[in-house]
């Protein structure tokens, strides 16, 4: 049976379905849900490119920063936390760095959450030492390290809201086709707003990702001392929910093209929000999470020295034009397309004001955010 007709026989029984009901169906039903199944999602064969499909760089530059998390939390006992490792060719990459420090990769431990057993077992494939899998943080215990997570939460079941005479939840039925019906919102959801002191104008339409403020409880509560590094499409609370953003965030990637109907290719698509980081880091100050640093990818990579790198390499290969012209491209999707889009969050615990190498370019929005939600 298709994942479309699970869903409608679900409707069908029970009545209409919130939208994060629907999401968490499309994207996690076992073995049908898009995460779930065997399909290829990323690279060329896939449905859209992440940046360490791109290239071993990025994975180079991240290994950068937690050797210098690493130095500051004293040289000690290290455990690397990935959440969703995809293909695990991050992973691949963070480790094959590291191994060149040997007192760093002999105290380390590289722990990958991993829901989907697909992904585990192609993560596995090139996967071979100092990495092992988990279904929770709560299976590893408590982390002195970096938990981090690379493009995980834009992919959380969110809930959809429209503002009318009062906030409304979007839910899903199902007559002849799907379709969508509106229920008063629940308290949680208005407190989401009230908390954040964010007034929603008549009509605007936009997305609450509440799943992304219990996973940052979750993580809270799990590490003992260390960091917290989150890359992900988002905004500050003060851009994601401004008029330019009243239509919301919702994006799907099919075979490499971007849509807005969630309702076609259900469990063959992609479906995307854009992260509250405010929210995000607000809840973590709440579970003694402090706020490190905001920046973008871009000004990430160009901190821990993304360019020399790259000049590096140009300069131990032989100067030949398709290779130029390939570096090239990779510069403009990492340090201009995907870069500027996807924003990086840091937060500590246990750990004194440090100045991380990545957070030496900030975006120019950071003191508002650190003054208005931190």
């Amino acid at each position: 049976m298709q994942l479309s007709e699970i869903i409608i026989q679900k409707i069908k029984k029970e009545g209409a379905i919130s939208f994060r009901d629907f999401m968490e169906m499309a994207l996690y039903y076992p073995n049908l849900g898009y995460y779930t199944s065997d399909r290829n999602k990323i690279g060329p064969d896939g449905d859209y490119y992440t940046s360490s499909s791109l290239t071993s760089a990025f994975g180079i530059m991240l290994g950068r920063q937690f050797e210098e998390m690493w130095e500051i939390m004293g040289r000690k006992e290290f455990t690397l936390v990935e959440y969703g490792a995809g293909t695990g060719l991050l992973c691949h990459d963070i480790l094959d760095y590291l191994k060149e420090n040997k007192p760093l990769y002999e105290s380390l431990r590289y722990c990958i959450i991993e829901k989907s057993p697909a992904l585990c077992e192609t993560e596995k494939t090139h996967l071979q030492e100092r990495v092992s899998w988990y279904r929770s943080i709560q299976e590893i215990g408590p982390v002195n390290g970096c938990i981090f997570s690379n493009e995980l939460l834009d992919n959380f079941a969110i809930h959809q809201v429209i503002m009318g005479d009062r906030l409304m939840e979007v839910f899903v039925d199902y007559q002849d086709e799907f379709t969508e019906v509106l229920h008063p919102a629940s308290e949680e959801l208005n407190n989401y707003f009230k908390e954040q002191k964010i007034k929603l104008d008549k009509g605007f339409r936009t997305e609450v990702n509440l799943q992304a403020l219990r996973w940052i409880e979750e993580i809270a509560g799990a590490l003992n001392q260390g960091f917290v590094l989150t890359i992900d499409y988002g905004y500050p609370a003060y851009e994601l929910y401004s008029e330019t953003k009243n239509a919301g965030t919702l994006i799907c990637y099919h075979k490499h093209s971007v849509n807005e109907n969630p309702y076609y290719h259900i469990g063959e698509q992609d479906i995307t929000s854009h992260v509250n980081f405010s929210a995000l880091n607000r809840r973590g100050l709440k579970h003694e999470l402090n706020f490190c640093g905001f920046t973008n990818q871009s000004y990430f990579l160009r901190g821990l020295g993304f360019l020399d790198y790259l000049r590096e390499i140009e300069k131990t290969e032989n100067n030949n034009t398709s290779d130029n012209k390939g570096k090239a491209m990779l510069i403009q999707k990492l340090l201009i397309h995907m870069g500027s889009k996807l924003k990086v969050l840091i937060q500590s615990k246990g750990i004194p004001p440090v100045k991380l190498s990545g957070l030496k370019f900030p975006v120019p929005m950071t003191e508002t955010f650190r003054e208005d939600y931190a």
